[in-house]
């Protein structure tokens, strides 16, 4: 029964995660210096799920690895008035495109819900067995 509550309590973490990490893509989409103030356009995280082997190698949990996208190359846009567009005109944007990142925050609230309500379930069983045993 315990093992229920911690495989979905993993699954809540980990699409938190990917929650966090699609909200930091779409905040970043304009972005095109880096955090030491240097022209670089943000690039897009992207989460990886594993599963995690207990002991008996029996899977019991969710595990993520947040990764950075460095095989998209960013966007140019033509825009010689920006104070980072290159000699020729082209500002390089961040290679996110936010319907992408929409449909990645949606699959991840249903996955969310999906979770708490395999929690609920499994909470609502171990207490019928309570009354059953009491």
């Amino acid at each position: 029964m315990f093992r229920a509550l911690d495989i979905s309590t993993s699954g809540l973490v980990a699409q938190r995660q990917r929650m966090n990490t699609v909200a930091e893509n779409i905040a970043n989409a304009q972005t095109t210096r880096n955090d030491k103030g240097e022209p670089s356009p943000y690039q897009r995280r992207l989460i990886r799920f594993h599963e995690k082997a207990d002991a008996e190698d029996r899977g019991s949990a969710v595990e993520y690895a947040i990764e950075v996208d460095t095989q998209t190359p960013p966007r140019a846009v033509y825009n010689p008035a920006h104070p980072d567009a290159d000699e020729d005109g082209y500002l390089k944007m961040p290679a996110i495109d936010l319907v992408t990142e929409f449909v990645n925050a949606l699959e991840a609230s249903r996955a969310y819900e999906a979770n708490v309500t395999a929690l609920d379930m499994s909470k609502n069983l171990s207490q019928l067995s309570m009354r059953i045993l009491a």
